[in-house]
């Protein structure tokens, strides 16, 4: 399963090593988004893997990026107990295109705008 999710770099974390052939490193993103005229706020932590951990080298805290990733689900048993893990796993970061802003409409009046011929008719019957 792939997904993107823009937002701010808020926390990079240092890479582990957490075993001698398996490394990590985390992140975290906040990601706004309005609804319904309210704003929500969510902070995401992602995991890089192994090369992949290097992604984070060129970016810096509030840096706006894309983070394409995996939603990665594991079972893990140890003496007899069950758990389950879910992981964003990063595969991607990219910079966030700078929105752009928008034109203010131009200063045009309904007097400005030429006047139509007097047989002019825009109804469809």
């Amino acid at each position: 399963m792939n997904y993107e999710l823009s937002g701010k770099i808020i926390e990079i974390y240092a890479t582990q090593d957490i075993t001698a052939s398996f490394k990590k490193r985390e992140f975290v993103i906040e990601h706004r988004e309005e609804t319904g005229g309210r704003e929500f706020i969510n902070y995401v932590k992602f995991q890089a893997i192994q090369e992949r951990c290097q992604l984070l080298d060129s970016f810096n805290l509030n840096d706006r990026v894309k983070v394409s990733f995996s939603l990665k689900g594991r079972k893990w048993e140890k003496a007899g107990q069950i758990s389950y893990f879910t992981n964003l796993e990063a595969w991607k970061i990219e910079a966030a295109a700078e929105s752009i802003p928008s034109m203010p409409p131009p200063d045009t009046t309904i007097n400005d705008l030429p006047p139509l011929p007097e047989d002019y008719n825009d109804l469809p019957f």
